[in-house]
C-alpha cells in the first residue's frame, strides 16, 4: 500500500482448521470458555479462513497489516480492481467499540493520494446481529458471511 511508515513483513500464520489446534490442546468447550484468550485466537483463525475463502471467490487476497506505530488490522481484503476493506476480529460485544476506533485510526493514516479509501471497515464478531455504527463501521457476525 506504499505507506510512509515501515510495514512489518513477517507473515502471520493461521490454522486452516482451528479444530486441529483445539484437539491438540485437548480443549473442550469448558476449557475454551475458561480461557477466552485461546478461544479468541482460534476464533480469529476461523474468521481468517472464511475471509480467505470468500475473497478468493472474488479473485481477492487477505493480508494482515501492522506498521511501525503498532497500528494493526487483523485482515485487509484487497480485490483485483483495487477495492479494499479492513477487518478487525473480536469475539465479544464488549470489544466492538475499541475495534471500531482502531479501524478509524488505521483509515485515517492511509495516504489516499496513493491508495483509494477503503470500501468498508468491519468488525467481524461472534455476536448475533449485523449493524452499521454511527462512524460507518460495520459490525457483522461471522454467520452472516456468504457469497
Amino acid at each position: 500500500m506504499r505507506s510512509k511508515r515501515a510495514i512489518r513483513t513477517t507473515a502471520k500464520r493461521h490454522f486452516i482448521d482451528p479444530s486441529i489446534a483445539a484437539a491438540t490442546l485437548r480443549a473442550d468447550a469448558n476449557k475454551l470458555m475458561n480461557d477466552f484468550n485461546t478461544f479468541g485466537y482460534l476464533f480469529e483463525s476461523l474468521c481468517i479462513r472464511d475471509l480467505r475463502v470468500y475473497a478468493d471467490s472474488m479473485d481477492g487476497k487477505v493480508y494482515h497489516y501492522r506498521d511501525q506505530l503498532d497500528i494493526e488490522v487483523d485482515a485487509v481484503i484487497q480485490l483485483k480492481d483495487e477495492r479494499w476493506g479492513a477487518v478487525e476480529i473480536k469475539m465479544g460485544a464488549g470489544e466492538i467499540e475499541k475495534a471500531a476506533e482502531n479501524l478509524i485510526k488505521f483509515r485515517d493514516n492511509i495516504d489516499v493520494t496513493k491508495m483509494p479509501e477503503p470500501s468498508f471497515l468491519m468488525v467481524l464478531t461472534a455476536t448475533e446481529y449485523a449493524f452499521q455504527m454511527g462512524n460507518g463501521v460495520w459490525v457483522v457476525p461471522l454467520a452472516c458471511l456468504r457469497d
